[in-house]
């Protein structure tokens, strides 16, 4: 009330305007960046992994450096993809999103198939401590922009309630930017919802490449050597071989992989497509077919300089077909940013 003891007329503001999104989408299809499918960002050990790792492919590297309590391992991974598939859904919906993410614990222990139990929190408390401390420099691009400073793959984490007895009740996590403009520019794919079953980090690993390189195409083939060195196994090439034959052996038996199949050849492995992810909601129709605007390709042009736009738009739809990149929201502007990188990374023909 008023000094008068009138009272307004409007309520007041009781939830004022927040800077997270709060993550309530149940059934979020799962969602992994690009660019981590791409390189051995995440450690394959159960124990604590404490070695600093560089990757160079091309002209391309990423250095990891981990914390006192070890890399971010492959299982830590699931939070990003729970915050990832949460925006991507959210931002589809027409939804402002931010990079600090708020949601339950228990969902998201939910939602990757972990314990509920006092053992799953705990679990979650180390996850987000190791994404927290390991750090990473690269120059690899997510969203067009080149990192090449040192940044963590969350920029902090803080349990924002707990219960009595211990356990997380909410938990607010901050996206770094690099992961954050790989949401913005949708440079995700779609996981299957069984990569939450997967009980071996290899096999977590091997079908994050598959689902990254084979995509919707019907095989693809790569080989031993490059597959460990993209897996970002410590094993000797021959132990590293033997634990594929293992993973070749046990889906044979349980057919549990999802979306692909895979088989030695010599020293290439061979993924098959099994044509799941057809009949699967979750992925949307991976060639983009909408008309681009007559004007984006006069700014294509500017963009790309000396390059026919005509065949820079039949790369892109290749491209994204070949990679099984679900459909991007805004085509124009994917199309637009797919001719910058083009020509930052090609020049003029």
């Amino acid at each position: 009330m008023d000094p008068h003891g009138h009272r307004p007329p409007l309520l007041p503001v009781r939830h004022p305007t927040q800077d997270f999104f709060v993550c309530d989408i149940f059934d979020a299809a799962p969602k992994g960046d690009m660019a981590s499918m791409e390189h051995p960002i995440f450690s394959l050990s159960t124990k604590p992994d404490r070695r600093q790792r560089r990757y160079e492919m091309k002209d391309r590297f990423v250095e990891i450096t981990p914390s006192v309590l070890g890399l971010a391992t492959i299982h830590d991974r699931d939070i990003l993809i729970y915050c990832i598939s949460q925006l991507i859904a959210a931002a589809n919906a027409g939804d402002e999103i931010s990079s600090k993410v708020r949601f339950k614990a228990y969902d998201l222990l939910t939602a990757t198939n972990r314990m509920t139990n006092g053992q799953g929190y705990e679990g979650l408390k180390s996850a987000l401590e190791r994404l927290r401390g390991t750090t990473i420099s690269t120059n690899i691009s997510t969203g067009g922009e080149e990192q090449l400073d040192v940044f963590g793959l969350i920029d902090r984490a803080k349990i924002v309630r707990q219960t009595r007895d211990g356990r997380m009740q909410e938990v607010e996590v901050e996206l770094s930017e690099w992961v954050f403009n790989a949401i913005r520019s949708n440079e995700v794919l779609t996981l299957h919802r069984d990569y939450f079953r997967l009980r071996k980090p290899l096999e977590r690993r091997i079908y994050e490449i598959a689902r990254k390189h084979c995509g919707m195409k019907a095989e693809w083939r790569i080989g031993l050597a490059l597959l460990q060195k993209k897996c970002g196994s410590n094993s000797s090439l021959r132990e590293f071989k033997r634990l594929v034959q293992g993973i070749v052996a046990a889906d044979l038996e349980h057919d549990h992989l999802p979306d692909y199949q895979l088989r030695l050849e010599d020293d290439q492995v061979v993924f098959s497509n099994k044509g799941t992810m057809l009949l699967s909601k979750d992925v949307v129709d991976v060639v983009p077919t909408q008309r681009l605007l007559s004007q984006t390709f006069d700014e294509a042009k500017l963009a790309a300089p000396g390059w026919d736009v005509y065949y820079l738009e039949q790369e892109w739809r290749s491209w994204m077909s070949d990679g099984g990149l679900d459909g991007p929201r805004d085509a124009d502007k994917a199309f637009l940013g797919f001719c910058h990188r083009w020509y930052e990374r090609r020049g003029a023909p």
